[in-house]
């Protein structure tokens, strides 16, 4: 989900500023996860044959129909995270009130 955000909000990156905005992933997995993408018809792969080859990654047309639901996931995402954790709480206090029971 992340890389198709990034890629939806920044517009076709580069493969290291893709990686550099997506914090914690591997180059490996990073490669993975985009050709899976690309086979679904998600993401588009541009490569063009200079040294260093430039690999360019963004989103197909597929892709600009599902933008309007991560711009919905984005904003519950941003009310959730600005309620704090008053979900988990509530929840952890039923079930330590039930264990005590």
């Amino acid at each position: 989900m992340h890389i198709l955000w990034s890629l939806s909000m920044n517009g076709p990156m580069r493969f290291g500023v893709l990686r550099k905005n997506i914090e914690g992933v591997s180059a490996r997995v990073l490669t993975e996860r985009l050709r899976t993408l690309e086979n679904a018809g998600f993401v588009f792969r541009h490569y063009e044959q200079t040294i260093p080859p430039a690999v360019t990654y963004g989103i197909t047309e597929r892709m600009k129909d599902i933008e309007k639901v991560l711009a919905q996931l984005e904003g519950l995402a941003r009310k959730w995270q600005g309620e704090g954790t008053g979900i988990a709480t509530s929840q952890g206090a039923s079930v330590r009130a039930s264990a005590h029971t």
